[in-house]
């Protein structure tokens, strides 16, 4: 028999085996059949899942329709034992993680109190194809099955899987397409300046739903603005209003410091209103992002003047601006003015809070700019000498341990041991900035000064310096003077003194800077082998190399100046370096004198409040 010949037995074979058996031949032993008819026949522990999405009066309604019917099925079928009924109500169906009743019932089917579980439909159960499957597979696994009403589908059933994920993409898709109206919807109107009026203590609404003050509220309101920008915390504020037993808009009389932030940032006290202050990032697990900043990812629209306010725009400005300094508001000090000593020989230089950020570089500018520097005369003091052929050289070239020093690194402010040893028993001390010279200042203070800094203490009879945070200095200082944000900046100190008058200057013009600079380098291949491992070359490990470098200003790059005669220059004035700084009123919103008086109208207001017992 040939090739082909065999090839054709080969396939009559395969035909005449699969014409089959005599049916008679076969015993055929049926399934158990899992319908409803089967279910209701059968001992079993039976509950029910119910979720409505809102706490509204129709929901409510169709909550209750549910839980009854759901009971009385159960418990009118002889067969079943009622395992009982898992909820969750006000609670949407798109993230499981929030759904107590559901994972609940859950744990109760693990532990075998739960043979079969009733549901209206599966968006009720669920609108996130992914959680929907997982808990019905998951629930599978233990023999435990549900069914859906709406489509009478069991899933445990052969057929059940497939019609049960193509229900739940729609039921998902139904969930999307519904955030999608409401994000259209709310889009809308805000475009058109219709609002979204939430509940807001200080006011209510009136019959056409617009913000009305609401007098007691907003004497609350005014005392939380009014105390916090005069030096009071949110804990001391919240502390105080418990006490005298004012009430939140929900009616609470226990006040907790995250209350009093949310009155302080809301803008509407001022009369103003910011829509889409957040959104829904996802419509699976319904988690609100701030939208703000770096952040702002959907429109926000903005009215002002909206309504009635109750605190003036300046008032909440400065509370929130005091706020967003955080390193600055939490030593519970009040909003600090800007000021500029007027004479003797730190004249120009503006006092400065190494935490305050609300002052910008140009307010500094404007500051010192206010105020003329002080004259410097050069003299001679006897025959001059002439000092043709040699070069003045910069101390920076022979550094000592005895030459103090200034660094700033990384939102961080450390003087050396040295600058402490100039000013011997002196622990604060106050910072002095003058953008006109670019320099910096150091001059004792007290400790209750508000800009007090406590650079360092004896410890043992041996001074111990404090790195301290300087967010606020440092900011300003990058920006003046251009430099980049990564690398530390040391700055050579000049100790000057008259008798008992002491001061430390710090150039800012020329820093060292230190910083940390990365090589990448490729191991070389040898040349007789780079031709035969072309492919092990382009799989070559790079090496990473970091070396930590000094770089000078490009003024260094000579040895010296040249000099001809030696001079000595010095202030001819009154140093007067204790000199207190003159506020400067043109330049502040709020004077000393209006933080006075807005402290005195909340007092006024507390008066007529009664404490609690």
């Amino acid at each position: 028999m040939n090739a082909s010949e065999k090839k054709g037995d080969s396939k009559q074979k395969i035909r005449t085996r699969y014409k089959g058996v005599d049916p008679s031949e076969l015993e055929v032993i049926m399934p158990i059949a899992t319908d409803e008819i089967a279910l209701e026949q059968r001992k079993l522990k039976v509950a029910a899942y119910v979720r409505v999405s809102t706490e509204n009066d129709e929901q409510t309604s169709s909550y209750e329709l549910q839980v009854n019917d759901f009971t009385d099925r159960i418990e009118n079928n002889p067969n079943w034992e009622f395992a009982g009924i898992y909820s969750d109500e006000g609670i949407s169906g798109t993230n499981l993680a929030h759904r107590k009743g559901m994972l609940q019932m859950i744990e109760d089917a693990k532990a075998g109190k739960i043979d079969h579980i009733l549901a209206k439909s599966i968006a009720r159960f669920a609108r996130n194809v992914v959680d929907c499957l997982s808990v019905i597979e998951e629930l599978k696994k233990i023999g435990v099955g549900v069914h859906f009403d709406e489509n009478n589908l069991y899933t445990l059933d052969t057929t059940g899987a497939l019609v049960l994920t193509i229900l739940a993409t729609v039921a998902e898709e139904e969930s999307r397409s519904k955030s999608f109206i409401m994000d259209w919807s709310i889009e809308r109107r805000f475009s058109k300046g219709i609002f979204l009026i939430p509940k807001l203590l200080g006011y209510d609404l009136d019959e056409e739903g617009e913000l009305v003050i609401n007098p007691d509220e907003a004497e609350t309101v005014k005392v939380i603005y009014y105390l916090y920008i005069n030096g009071w915390s949110s804990s001391e504020i919240a502390d105080l209003l418990t006490e005298y037993g004012r009430t939140t808009k929900l009616g609470n009389e226990v006040w907790n410091p995250t209350s009093i932030d949310g009155v302080i940032e809301n803008e509407r006290h001022c009369g103003d209103i910011r829509a889409r202050k957040t959104y829904t990032k996802d419509f699976k697990t319904h988690k609100k992002v701030k939208n703000e900043g770096a952040n702002l990812k959907r429109k926000q629209y903005v009215q002002r003047n909206h309504h009635e306010p109750i605190v003036s725009r300046d008032v909440y400005n400065a509370a929130n601006l005091l706020k967003s300094s955080k390193a600055y508001a939490s030593k519970n000090r009040p909003l600090p003015l800007l000021s500029v000593i007027d004479g003797g020989i730190l004249s120009g230089y503006v006092p400065i809070d190494k935490n305050w950020s609300g002052f910008s570089t140009e307010d500094y500018k404007a500051a010192c700019e206010s105020v003329e520097l002080p004259k410097i005369e050069s003299t001679e003091t006897g025959p001059r000498l002439y000092m043709g052929g040699y070069k003045k050289v910069r101390a920076d070239y022979f550094p000592s341990i005895d030459q103090p020093a200034m660094t700033i690194h990384n939102g961080k402010l450390r003087f050396n041991t040295a600058c402490l040893k100039k000013f011997e028993d002196v622990e604060y001390v106050e910072l002095l900035l003058n953008t006109v010279s670019n320099m910096i200042a150091i001059r004792p203070c007290a400790e209750d000064n508000p800009n007090a800094i406590h650079w360092g203490r004896l410890r043992e009879e041996r001074w111990v310096v404090s790195t301290m945070g300087c967010r606020g200095l440092s900011r300003t200082l990058f920006d003046l003077m251009s430099w980049e944000d990564e690398g530390k900046y040391r700055f050579r100190g000049q100790f000057e003194c008259q008798g008992d008058q002491k001061i430390l200057l710090f150039q800012l013009d020329e820093p060292v800077v230190t910083k940390v600079e990365e090589q990448v380098i490729v191991p070389d291949e040898p040349e007789e082998e780079a031709e035969d491992n072309t492919e092990e070359q382009e799989n070559t490990e790079e090496i990473v190399i970091r070396e930590t470098v000094r770089v000078y200003p490009q003024s260094w790059s000579s040895f010296g100046e040249p000099i001809s005669y030696l001079q000595q220059r010095h202030y001819a004035g009154d140093w007067d370096v204790l000199r207190p700084a003159k506020e400067l009123e043109e330049m502040n919103i709020f004077t000393a004198e209006k933080l006075d008086s807005l402290m005195k109208e909340a007092e006024a207001i507390m008066e007529g409040w009664k404490k609690t017992a």
